[in-house]
């Protein structure tokens, strides 16, 4: 028992570093040596077996859907055709309200994430759209957290069947299955979770109204100008509206309709993208090389993650763990689930979460008979809720480059990005449990 409890302890020593900026590269190691002390674990042993392990294991398998991803992105932002997307999309939902604003900046993200652009591309691409909007609409500009998150993810990065995201390639790998796994379950999450948002969005637009906050007041001067968010693309051609969409569209057609494998399919539209639009390309070379780099991070950061979680693996708590897991009463799924959930809260990682999912449940959860499909739209939702906590790495990356706070703006993530992916699983699980 002691074993278990070191392990929310060493989970609330992970919270409470990364919420005090502390990189999640240091962080990992860190608890994982806590880990190792309080179990009797022989550390240079473990850290160069277990955590390494996990470690490069993570890498080995989604280094290469990273990297071309994230140059994908960086093409599409650095041509101007992200932004002509979202341009175009705004223009067609309207913004003559700020409820349609929200809603707007909402699809906006959604296309772009569906279509395989990097959350971490996205927001860059959406700030200087949505900046003066707010400030024209005179909306305060915490609530943009709740349009952009419900946007980026939740339903476009684990819910809906074809999406590109890594949460939704990594049971692939385990499970045998398909990107469009489960069809039925995904959309009925969807559903939901997009009810949910929409409602939030505009009692939290509401609600701000009644206490009368205003874009001005509620924005920090020391924090923003009118110069803050600066648009790259100001007297620049941009390429043509309809030559845009390509890409993302050919990525899913690819992924989805030919099934061609993922790592094919992102190479050939980053070669698609250079293209199409290289004289809208200003510096060749730095967009390549910019989109290369930017792939480090996100997976080193992950695999620092997917490292400690394989240190919590072979101890005696995380047995325990697993234990109470598979004998919680009716459906596997629902502890695949919950197992699935509490995972992706404690490394604060999605991805991370659902990786040692995959790695230390996957064979015991079909052993038991249960229908990989299923488990593959389980397993994926699941990891898009408690993930969200004010630990997680993109939710911090992603408040500094809005110049937010926790304390301005968490409540809309939390809302949106954990609250409502958790009732959204609700009927998704009861259908799971009826028709698999």
């Amino acid at each position: 028992m002691w074993s278990l409890i070191s392990i929310g302890i060493s989970l609330i020593l992970l919270i409470t570093l990364a919420l005090r900026g502390f990189s999640i590269i240091i962080i990992a190691p860190v608890v994982s040596l806590f880990v190792m002390v309080t179990n009797g674990l022989p550390i240079l042993e473990t850290f160069q077996g277990a955590y390494m392990t996990g470690f490069i294991g993570y890498v080995q398998k989604y280094f290469l859907i990273f990297l071309f991803a994230a140059m994908f992105g960086k093409l599409m932002d650095d041509s101007g055709a992200a932004r002509q997307i979202a341009n175009l999309l705004l223009r067609l939902i309207g913004k003559n309200s700020k409820y349609k604003v929200l809603v707007a900046i909402m699809i906006i993200c959604a296309f772009l994430t569906y279509g395989g652009i990097s959350l971490f591309v996205v927001i860059f691409a959406v700030l200087p759209i949505a900046k003066p909007l707010f400030k024209e609409l005179d909306i305060p500009w915490h609530l943009f957290m709740a349009p952009f998150f419900t946007g980026i993810g939740t339903f476009t990065m684990t819910m809906l069947p074809g999406t590109p995201s890594v949460q939704n390639i990594i049971p692939t790998k385990y499970l045998d299955t398909t990107v469009t796994a489960a069809p039925l379950l995904g959309i009925i999450a969807t559903v939901f979770v997009l009810a949910i948002n929409l409602w939030y969005m505009k009692f939290a637009l509401r609600r701000s109204e009644q206490r009368k906050e205003t874009y001005a007041a509620m924005t920090n001067p020391d924090k923003d100008s009118d110069g803050g968010i600066k648009d790259h693309f100001e007297g620049r051609v941009l390429p043509n509206v309809w030559v845009s969409f390509i890409p993302p569209i050919a990525l899913l057609v690819l992924l989805n309709i030919f099934k061609v494998e993922i790592v094919y399919t992102l190479m050939g539209v980053v070669v698609l993208t250079v293209v199409l639009f290289w004289k809208h390309i200003a510096i060749k070379k730095d967009s390549i090389n910019d989109g290369a780099v930017s792939a480090v991070l996100p997976i080193i950061n992950t695999s620092a993650d997917v490292g400690y979680g394989s240190v919590i693996a072979i101890t005696a708590g995380f047995g325990i763990f697993s234990e109470i897991m598979t004998d919680i009463p009716g459906s596997p799924l629902i502890s695949l689930f919950l197992a699935t959930t509490a995972l992706a809260g404690i490394t604060g990682s999605s991805s991370g979460g659902l990786g040692i999912a995959m790695e230390a449940l996957s064979s015991t959860y079909l052993k038991l008979g249960l229908n990989p499909d299923a488990m593959h739209r389980v397993a994926a939702i699941a990891a898009g809720g408690l993930d969200s906590l004010p630990h997680n790495g993109a939710v911090i990356t992603i408040l500094v480059a809005s110049k937010l706070t926790h304390k301005d703006a968490y409540k809309h993530v939390f809302a949106t990005c954990v609250v409502a992916p958790l009732i959204a699983s609700i009927p998704m699980l009861i259908a799971a449990v009826l028709f698999y």
